[in-house]
């Protein structure tokens, strides 16, 4: 006798997305905007962040520093990061001398500006100095474009690592010539006096509202009395910051930026499929070393010096250390990686790790305590976790044997007035830093999304729809 009866199939189990987290969400909404709702969020957050330094937030205030200062450090760094993002994150150069760039942007003003140099123009030269610094920018684009070129034509025929050492080798040698050319640049002395925007003439600000004698009025009413030369210099940041966020944008949703993106997964795969590599390659030398002028060029008018020790190959590996804690590829994640670099050092400064020997010895064995107990948790159920609290155990270990090694010293070597301030180990924890980061997360904090680049924001408005419930047996 046959069976006729038939299984009932099990009823389709809806597919469940997969669980999106906080930047995913806003990358999302973000996404999901027009262009001009984008800029009408965007605009007021602009206008919130040029609003910090004139009230400035008890949190981030920096008690031993001047903030506005400290955030024109921030805008000058964050150019820097957009400048290095395109060669390193965008196009996948690793370049290790970016600090050349810089320094070639800040000898260029200077040089044509100090009383110090043989070259200046403006003592009856050429230059003005009412506008010899805004004149002097440009020209520190194309000198700094074009040195970007000559460097770009011999060694952007070798990768990875060799075209890392010759990176290095040109920032070393740009350092070196600034060193050792003294009748030039006046060698290790530097060049002062630089020139700077002489805007806002007035009896209150005879120098303009650009030099340092400018301290501001935190009393005013009125915001413009109310900012002092520091806030000035942020203002002129953001606007670079903008402007260049909007050129590197539309480059990157170029046939130029979809080049870098080829070359960046895979440049043989896109040597083959017909991209000019080398002259891509090339374009984003010239734009990274253009960006890097400007910044170059900001740090000598608001410094008013230049010396080679602002150069080393230190301040290369901070702002390669911007890009790769931001996240590569992503423009607004380095702006963020440049505020942290920039931004820590200043405002720990102010820190002590102790401030008496009591309790440093206090916090030593709450710190050995907790070290041996994650060490126990790793021993018995270290495998056992899930992947993000196996990461917080990792990261946990890491931070309380920092912690121990910084208390002991501080124990052990304690000075009258506290331990060693904070701010003078950026080093060291910008460097466990990117240890736990390339363990937990080497993508970076905000890690670039690969999209459409052509007409994608056409695309994906078409494709969205609202999430709608299931129905009938796969409800």
């Amino acid at each position: 006798m046959t069976d006729t009866t038939t299984a009932i199939p099990a009823p389709i189990e809806p597919k469940q997305p997969p669980p999106r987290g906080v930047g995913d969400a806003i990358r999302s909404w973000w996404d999901g905007l027009s262009r001009p709702a984008q800029w009408a969020v965007g605009v007021p957050a602009i206008i919130a962040l040029a609003l910090l330094p004139l009230f400035p937030p008890p949190l981030l205030d920096t008690p031993g520093y001047n903030f506005g200062l400290v955030m024109a450090k921030v805008a000058m760094f964050a150019l820097i990061a957009i400048g290095l993002n395109v060669v390193v994150g965008q196009t996948g150069l690793l370049d290790l001398g970016y600090v050349g760039f810089y320094a070639v942007g800040a000898y260029t003003v200077a040089l044509l500006t100090s009383p110090n140099s043989p070259w200046n123009q403006t003592d009856g030269g050429w230059l003005n100095p009412s506008w010899a610094w805004l004149a002097c920018l440009p020209i520190a684009i194309v000198v700094t474009g074009i040195s970007g070129l000559i460097l770009g034509s011999p060694a952007l025929r070798v990768r990875g690592d060799y075209l890392a050492i010759v990176t290095l080798g040109f920032g070393e040698i740009v350092r070196l010539m600034a060193d050792n050319l003294g009748e030039i640049t006046n060698g290790s002395l530097g060049l002062s006096e630089v020139a700077y925007p002489r805007i806002g003439e007035s009896e209150a600000h005879p120098n303009g509202v650009f030099s340092a004698g400018n301290t501001g009025d935190p009393d005013s009413a009125n915001l413009l009395d109310r900012a002092s030369y520091g806030t000035y210099w942020y203002w002129f940041g953001i606007a670079l910051v903008v402007i260049v966020l909007l050129v590197v944008g539309n480059l990157e949703r170029s046939r130029v930026g979809r080049a870098w993106v080829a070359i960046r997964e895979d440049e043989d795969a896109a040597e083959i499929m017909g991209v000019p590599t080398f002259k891509y390659k090339l374009w984003a030398f010239l734009i990274g070393a253009a960006v890097g002028g400007i910044s170059g060029a900001l740090y000598a008018g608001q410094v008013q010096f230049v010396s080679p020790s602002r150069f080393d190959i230190i301040n290369s590996m901070l702002f390669l250390c911007a890009v790769v804690i931001g996240g590569q590829g992503n423009k607004l994640g380095v702006i963020v990686g440049a505020f942290l670099v920039a931004y820590l050092p200043d405002r720990l400064a102010s820190v002590r790790l102790v401030d008496d020997e009591t309790t440093g010895y206090i916090l030593l064995i709450l710190d050995v305590a907790v070290f041996i107990g994650l060490m126990v948790v790793w021993q018995r159920m270290g495998q056992k976790l899930s992947p993000w609290p196996r990461r917080g155990v990792i990261a946990g270990l890491v931070f309380t044997g920092i912690a121990g090694a910084l208390l002991i010293g501080s124990v052990l070597l304690f000075r009258m007035g506290g331990a060693q301030s904070l701010g003078d180990l950026k080093y060291l924890y910008f460097g466990v830093a990117l240890m736990v980061m390339m363990i937990l997360r080497p993508q970076g904090l905000f890690p670039v999304r690969q999209k459409l680049l052509t007409y994608g924001r056409q695309v994906y408005q078409a494709v969205r729809k609202p999430e709608v419930e299931p129905i009938g047996v796969g409800k």
